[in-house]
């Protein structure tokens, strides 16, 4: 099978931990003719990130959001890039601790994920437009 990349565009969400794993698969009906391969995904933006993580309990996300926070206050006296609003530079430290992409295993049809686990986006701002992400499959 060729190489397969698409661009895709999430619908805005507000700030926090949503699993788009389906989102994702419904993008790339071609997964299910793999019998090996990997699946990359890269967001293209500086205030978002990508984790893979616990696909069960919704309060694993909440969590995770307070915890960041916690970790990454918005208005720390010594953030100097502050003209686009408070959660901005918090969510460019939160993007870069978390990461930018995520890779995955692909066999038998499917995604070789454990049985709890899914793709997050990782939505640090309180009022972003929507997310591109861009997918790339390969195997065969």
């Amino acid at each position: 099978m060729p190489w397969i990349q698409r661009k895709i565009r999430l619908k805005p969400l507000p700030r926090g931990f949503h699993l788009i794993t389906r989102e994702v698969l419904g993008a790339l009906p071609e997964i299910r003719e793999m019998r090996v391969g990997v699946l990359h995904v890269f967001i293209r933006h500086t205030s978002a990130s990508l984790t893979v993580n616990e696909n069960a309990d919704p309060t694993v996300r909440t969590d995770f959001e307070s915890h960041f926070n916690a970790m990454v206050p918005e208005e720390a006296p010594y953030y100097r890039h502050t003209y686009e609003g408070p959660d901005d530079m918090p969510a460019h430290l939160k993007a870069s601790l978390l990461g930018h992409s995520v890779q995955l295993p692909v066999g038998e049809g499917r995604l070789l994920t454990g049985t709890w686990q899914g793709i997050y986006l990782c939505e640090h701002r309180d009022a972003a437009s929507g997310r591109e992400l861009v997918l790339t499959l390969w195997g065969e």
